[in-house]
């Protein structure tokens, strides 16, 4: 069972290391000196990832019988991530303009933007149907919580770590975290068009 907890967190952390909303917004509330929202930011944000794992272990069986079914979820992400892209590029505009952007209520923001990660369960799936193809993890009771309680800590930590070196992030990159709603508005727009792209070519 030691050894499921460490796979669910290990790829989970793995899975969220790369720039994405949910890291790039942990990052920007550090960056505003609002510890207690930043805290609340990611164990709202870790909390859906508890649920989203544990819906892709029971939804994994029923994906590999009906691939439409993945699909779906896919086109209905692109859609998802284009509402996204046009969300953070507006408000990019606004911050230029100087107006105050109220970052309260951060633990439903966390929850909110962690539901929109359409990437979540297709990748939690592809995870949990490796490890049963290598004996790694069953679907019992007690090999599911383990797992998901490992995916929702692996997740915590890096978006914890994000936001704790958010200041060492900022003179490495330079200006680029003073833009870190465009820098959202191209993610979200870029995963959108890979998206986009898998179903026209």
């Amino acid at each position: 069972m030691i050894l499921v907890f460490l796979l669910g967190f290990i790829f989970s952390f793995l899975g969220y290391t790369l720039p994405s909303v949910l890291n790039m917004t942990s990052l920007k509330i550090k960056l505003k000196g609002e510890e207690k929202e930043f805290i609340q930011f990611i164990l709202g944000a870790s909390f859906i990832v508890f649920l989203q794992a544990y819906i892709s272990i029971y939804l994994t069986a029923y994906i590999s019988n009906n691939p439409a079914f993945l699909q779906f979820l896919e086109k209905t992400g692109i859609f998802v991530l284009f509402f996204l892209s046009i969300y953070f590029y507006q408000l990019n505009k606004k911050e230029k303009k100087q107006i105050v952007i109220n970052n309260k209520n951060s633990f439903f923001k966390g929850l909110i933007l962690s539901i929109l990660n359409v990437f979540a369960i297709p990748y939690f799936s592809g995870v949990i149907i490796f490890l049963v193809s290598f004996n790694l993890m069953n679907f019992n009771y007690i090999s599911t919580l383990f797992f998901v309680f490992g995916a929702m800590i692996g997740a915590f930590l890096i978006l914890y770590l994000y936001g704790r070196f958010a200041f060492i992030i900022q003179q490495k990159t330079g200006n680029l975290t003073n833009n870190i709603n465009l820098i959202l508005c191209f993610i979200t727009a870029g995963f959108g068009l890979f998206t986009l792209f898998k179903f026209v070519i």
